[in-house]
Order: C-alpha cells, then structure tokens, then sequence
C-alpha cells in the first residue's frame, strides 16, 4: 500500500504541475491572439521569431516534465533562428519543430482542460486505492486511477511532442554535414601544420647540416680542427632535425600507439610529464599526471582512429594544464563504456579555458566530431578545469 500511495502522489504532483502548465498555455495563446491582431507588420515580423523562441521554452519545459514522469527522454529537433529578421521569420515558419510544437500547444489548451476537470476527484481516488489496497489485500498489484490518468496525460504529450522520423533523419544528415565539413577544415589546417614544420624546421636544419657538412670536406686538408668542429655541429643539427620529425610524426599518429595501445601511450605520456621539461612555457617544474583506466585492460583495442582521438585529447590537454592551469598534478581517466570511449582529463587549476586563446580545445572538438563524438568543457573562472569526451566505436 506504501507504495502505491506514493506512486499515486507522485501523479498528483506530476498531473498538478500538469495542469499549471495548460492554465500558463491558455493565456499563452490568448496573449499571443491579441498580440497577432494588435501588432502591425512590421513589429509582428519582429515579435514572431521571439514568441517560437519562446514557445521552444514552453515545449522544453513539457518534455521534461514527461521524461521525469517516464523516465524517457523525448527528443527534440529545432534549426537555429540566426540571420537577418527576414530569415529568422521563414525559418521560424518553415521549421518542422515550430509545427510541432505549436499542434501540440493547440491539442494540449484541449486536454489541459481534463486535467483542470479531473482536479476534484484525485482525493477521491486516492481514497478508493487505499480501500483496495487494504490489509486483505496486499499483494495484489492495483494502479490508482491518478497513476492511470498521468500515464495517458504523458502518452498524449509525448506523441505530440516527438519530431517524426523525417525530421530526426534531416536533423541527423544537416549534423553529419556539418561535421563532415568541419573535419575537412581540420585536415586541411593540420596538413599545413605539418607542411609549416617541415619547412620551417626540419627542411632548415637539413640545409644547414649540409652546409656545414660541405664547409667541412674543404676545410679538412688545411684546418682539420675547424672542420671537427663543423662536423660536431652537423651532427648536433642531425640530432635535432630527427627530433622534429619524431614530433611531426607524433602530430600525425604517435607510434608508440601502434606499439603499446592507448593505454600503455598514455601512461608512457603521463611518465613523460613527471620529469621537468625546462622549455615548456608555464613552469619549469614537472607534471604529476594520475592515469586511472577502467574496462580496458583486456586485448581488445579501440579502432586506430579512436586512440589518435583520444591520445590528442589527453595530450593537448595535459599541456594546457602545464601552461596555463599553475598546478603540479592533473587526472586523466579512460573508461571502456557500451557504445566506446570516455576520456576525462581534470586539474584543480585556476580555471578559464576557453575555445579561443590559442588553448587547443578547437582543434580537440573538431577531432571528436569528425568521429561523430561528444565533448565537454567544464572550467569556471577559479578552477576546476574538466574535460570529458566520448568516442563513439565498436569493441
């Protein structure tokens, strides 16, 4: 009985909230009537992308009230109102989730007023379910009237507010677009990158090394010391042409992931950032980096594109935190979930990152939505900073 009284007033709540919201939508659409026929053109040109704006509000606020009732999410697919007022208006028209929503505003100002009617019987019900779930009764597994009425009130919202199948599909192909062009921007800008270093480093150090290789095949008869001297310098000049090569390699698909997995890299790159690097920028001292893996000791790897993924988001950011953060320790943590990867880098640092600001995140999104992943930015002004990124891939 405990139960299902507690059920049953859940749906009171769930229906009273319910119900608030049709007496809101009733003077909605009334204020929304005056305002059409009050209002001349071209201030309703004006007033009609703000009141779908505003009516997307509303829309929200009603699926969440279903999902918290069902505990399913409804999705919910809407274009951006940007542009020029002429613009914003056709595609407040034209959009598909302006249809939606406002049948299901119209349909919902009808059995809004249900509810309103239904008011007076809910003490009622609650009575006569505590009279079937009596003492002699109680395993027999009785649904209140109210828990009834809240689910037929949330099936009828979630049928109304449910973009179609079309829409969804549309809305999926416009994202795949979208980040089909912005991974084409990002392979265009790293193939520059690379292209940059090559010739403004190693290309350089090679056509030095090869002077003074030259200067020293004919300084070598008549000065044998200056031309040791200019052959230590080409072998220094060697060392660090093959030292850039490495990093543009890196840039590329760092080897070691091909050698160790993801896991072994990051940990290999975690080890890295523990010993003081005197040329970062930021501080001379070294990065304790704690690496925690869940679900991802086994032999099964994630596909090669996701560990390049992954191994530049944690990379990036663990030199972000050595930059900018002022902090000595950072945590990363890789999780094996159901539908792929999970990376989270996190530091108690000072907080502030940003897209813009030369921080890398850009190029960090750029990479998980060429894979159709997510990412997450959490980093107030005064810290913590949070990184969380989900790969999507078949294990």
């Amino acid at each position: 009985m405990g139960k299902t009284v507690r059920r049953a007033w859940r749906a009171t709540v769930h229906l009273a909230l319910a119900a608030a919201m049709a007496f809101g939508m009733w003077i909605f659409i009334t204020v929304l009537l005056i305002t059409a026929v009050g209002t001349v053109v071209v201030v309703g040109a004006w007033l009609l992308p703000e009141t779908v704006l505003l009516l997307r509000r509303i829309a929200g606020a009603k699926r969440n009230l279903t999902a918290a009732w069902t505990g399913v999410r409804i999705p919910e697919v809407y274009r951006p109102l940007t542009g020029t007022i002429r613009e914003r208006v056709v595609k407040a028209v034209r959009d598909p989730g302006t249809r939606t929503d406002a049948r299901w505003m119209v349909a919902y100002w009808g059995y809004g007023a249900l509810l309103a009617v239904a008011l007076p019987l809910w003490p009622v019900g609650l009575v006569v379910d505590g009279v079937r779930c009596g003492p002699l009764r109680r395993e027999a597994v009785v649904l209140p009237l109210i828990v009834r009425l809240a689910d037929l009130e949330a099936d009828w919202s979630t049928a109304l507010l449910k973009p179609s199948p079309q829409v969804r599909l549309t809305a999926r192909v416009e994202e795949l677009a979208s980040t089909r062009a912005e991974a084409i921007s990002a392979h265009g800008a790293e193939l520059r990158r690379i292209e940059r270093d090559l010739h403004d480093g190693t290309q350089a150090r090679l056509v030095a090394l090869s002077l003074r290789i030259g200067i020293a095949k004919r300084a070598l008869a008549r000065d044998p010391q200056t031309a040791l001297r200019l052959l230590d310098e080409a072998q220094e000049q060697a060392e660090k042409a093959l030292a850039e090569l490495r990093q543009v390699v890196r840039g590329i698909h760092p080897p070691i992931l091909s050698d160790r997995g993801l896991v072994g890299a990051v940990r290999a790159l975690a080890a890295s950032w523990g010993t003081p690097r005197s040329g970062e920028a930021g501080s001379g001292e070294g990065l304790d980096v704690a690496v925690d893996v869940v679900g991802m000791d086994g032999e099964v790897r994630a596909p090669a594109a996701v560990e390049a993924a992954a191994y530049f988001v944690v990379a990036e950011s663990l030199t972000n935190v050595a930059k900018y953060s002022g902090v000595s320790h950072a945590e990363v943590r890789l999780v094996r979930v159901r539908r792929g990867l999970r990376v989270r880098v996190a530091d108690e640092g000072c907080g502030g990152a940003a897209d813009a600001g030369g921080s890398g995140l850009l190029g960090m999104r750029r990479r998980v939505a060429a894979l159709d992943g997510t990412m997450a930015v959490v980093s107030p002004a005064g810290g913590p900073t949070v990184i969380e990124v989900e790969l999507p891939c078949v294990w």
